[in-house]
């Protein structure tokens, strides 16, 4: 794999040769329980300590604040479970229509509990229309869950203010902010946001190792229930090699944060190939985007095709979230941006990372263009008139 071009950083990263080597002791050598009071359990104990003292700096955070789970999805579910839990009385929730599947489907289930959901929508650049949230917030409005920035676009929700007219009417703020940390600055402390989620992997360190912010003074009733591990906010015994990781990917991060480097080797490889291929669109606000993000559609030639024909040159890019690959539907953020469906089916992301080099970028537009003309010129479309989509679509789901 050492000469591909590996452009999916927002579905994971590779793990950091210096995370790598920060954490393997833990694994061979410090194997103690952190809970335990001898003093091989507490020299790991403090390791951790380490760790949460790195999580919290790259957050601008107390090391208090910061709660260890496994991944993002259980850091949402987690705060979404307190969030209702610490307002039993009130049943409303807001959220957005382009949300990580683990908060959508997580309140398509709460629904069915008797909870009033308010799905927000976006315009045609992904962004919220704020007087639209404004008007949704009402005093039986328990919690507010929306993303930081979006994972297939890069497109960023103006948070801060979100977070002040939600404290309006008493409502917690939680923030999905996987794709966020570790590409652009955060800092809690002059933050509205009440509880914060992250993933390791996303920010390279390995899988299986996430951080939920949780404010001091916030009301947290723990999802997973045994132990007193997290100060009682998570039980379980810690995963430590994971935080020892996910500590040092964020000592790293902070030092790296993503800057004139990542975005101007995304600018370059994106108005390269919206200049030079025909019938190309950027799915996305311009300037309101994580700087690693490119979601740009191709008319006329499916997604799918196009990405079987980059990976037969060893370049490795996506067509939406990794968590709903597998799917015959299209995008559900490039639907609620009314993308059209000649681009809806035609759309990649290109997520860059830091290890990203002009080379391998060189690569991509040296490879892109000839193979989107071949597919074009094999492909059926002609135009925006979706039936040829629809009647291929009834043809998958009878089979």
């Amino acid at each position: 794999m050492k000469d591909c071009v590996y452009l999916d950083n927002n579905a994971t990263t590779q793990v950091d040769e210096e995370v790598l080597a920060a954490m393997l002791p833990y694994l061979t050598l410090y194997y103690g329980n952190p809970s335990s009071m001898h003093t091989f359990g507490r020299q790991v104990g403090l390791a951790v300590k380490t760790g949460r003292e790195q999580v919290a700096s790259l957050l601008g955070a107390e090391p208090s604040e910061i709660v260890f789970t496994s991944c993002g999805t259980e850091g949402d579910n987690a705060a979404i479970h307190a969030a209702l839990l610490a307002q039993p009385n009130k049943r409303h929730i807001i959220t957005s229509r382009v949300e990580h599947p683990a908060v959508l489907n997580l309140c398509k289930s709460l629904e069915r509990k008797d909870y009033t959901v308010t799905y927000l929508s976006v315009d045609n650049q992904g962004q919220l229309d704020i007087s639209e949230f404004e008007a949704s917030l009402t005093k039986n409005t328990a919690l507010v869950t929306l993303m930081y920035a979006n994972n297939e676009t890069g497109v960023i929700f103006p948070i801060e203010h979100i977070g002040q007219l939600s404290k309006k009417y008493g409502a917690i703020f939680h923030v999905d902010a996987v794709q966020a940390v570790g590409k652009i600055p955060l800092n809690m402390c002059k933050s509205s946001i009440d509880m914060l989620t992250l993933s390791g992997h996303k920010i390279h360190a390995p899988k299986g190792i996430g951080a939920l912010y949780v404010r001091r003074g916030t009301r947290f009733h723990p999802l997973l229930i045994g132990g007193q591990q997290e100060r009682g906010r998570r039980g379980g015994t810690e995963n430590v090699p994971g935080i020892i990781a996910l500590g040092k990917a964020a000592e790293l991060a902070e030092s790296h944060l993503m800057g004139s480097g990542e975005k101007e080797l995304r600018d370059y490889l994106e108005q390269t190939i919206l200049t030079t291929i025909p019938d190309t669109v950027l799915n996305g606000h311009a300037v309101q985007r994580l700087p690693n993000t490119s979601n740009i559609g191709f008319k006329f030639v499916e997604g799918e095709a196009i990405l079987l024909s980059l990976n037969q040159h060893g370049i490795y890019a996506s067509s939406g979230s990794a968590c709903t690959s597998g799917s015959l539907e299209p995008s559900h953020v490039l639907r609620a941006m009314g993308v059209p469906h000649t681009l809806l089916h035609g759309s990649i992301r290109f997520s860059l990372s830091r290890f990203t080099t002009h080379d391998q970028i060189q690569k991509v537009l040296k490879v892109l263009p000839e193979n989107i003309d071949r597919l074009r010129a094999l492909s059926s479309w002609t135009s925006d008139d979706a039936s040829l989509l629809v009647e291929r679509k009834q043809t998958a789901l009878t089979k």
